[in-house]
């Protein structure tokens, strides 16, 4: 079962959870699914109406806790940790493990030294151990680990959740592209038609030379064959 079927199976669940419970009793559902071993998506928990209803009450800490999951980092928690909920060692572990795939959205080549400040990790042992065990054999990324050049190559990437206002910038990028694609057709296809049009002129003139040099022998031919008292 690949990584985005499973996804799918465990968002339905704790969707399913959220949807019939409300207040206090969502605490302990987003716990355990911040806690989750193969859960890395949360915008869906975040738009069951019974989470959303947590905003501005004394529960609130958890709604921001798991929205800290779906789009924040290590280093975002540590800036605000004192605002939420202290996080247990399967939390800890799964918040660094998007950390590495926030890296990944935005570098295929991530230096160690980078890795290793934004994870809290104080050597390379220690970062190549957890960029293997805790990511690349779980299956959220693919990659090279590159010693010689303290980096790690990233090959793929589970996507994370799309932060607020994500979806138009990627909107505008598609946008951007697309019509650098058609420009760049269009600047292709005047290229083909202009070399196809020199062709045809080179063709014209080719026949045109060849045409001549035809005329030449013939003239020259014509005076080799016709008698010196006649010419």
């Amino acid at each position: 079962m690949d990584i985005e079927q499973k996804q799918a199976e465990h968002i339905d669940y704790f969707v399913k959870q959220a949807s019939a419970l409300k207040g206090s009793a969502l605490n302990n559902v987003i716990s355990e699914a911040t806690s989750h071993p193969s859960l890395f998506a949360f915008s869906e928990i975040l738009s069951v109406t019974n989470v959303v209803e947590l905003e501005g009450t004394e529960n609130s800490i958890y709604l921001d806790l798991l929205r800290l999951f779906a789009h924040g980092t290590w280093s975002d928690y540590k800036s605000i940790a004192g605002r939420l909920p202290q996080l247990v060692p399967d939390q800890v572990l799964k918040l660094k493990q998007l950390t590495v795939l926030t890296l990944a959205e935005t570098s295929k080549e991530l230096p160690y030294d980078q890795l290793m400040q934004e994870l809290d990790v104080t050597n390379v042992r220690e970062l190549e151990d957890f960029l293997i065990n805790e990511c690349m054999y779980v299956g959220i990324v693919r990659g090279k680990l590159d010693q010689l050049k303290r980096c790690f190559e990233v090959q793929f990437a589970a996507g994370r959740d799309l932060r607020p206002g994500q979806l138009g910038n990627m909107l505008q990028t598609l946008t951007d592209w697309l019509t650098t694609s058609d420009n760049l057709l269009i600047s292709i296809q005047e290229k083909i038609k202009w070399a196809d049009t020199m062709s045809e002129s080179d063709r014209k003139h080719r026949k045109e030379v060849e045409e001549r040099v035809d005329e030449v022998k013939k003239s020259l031919s014509l005076k080799e064959t016709t008698p010196h008292w006649l010419r």
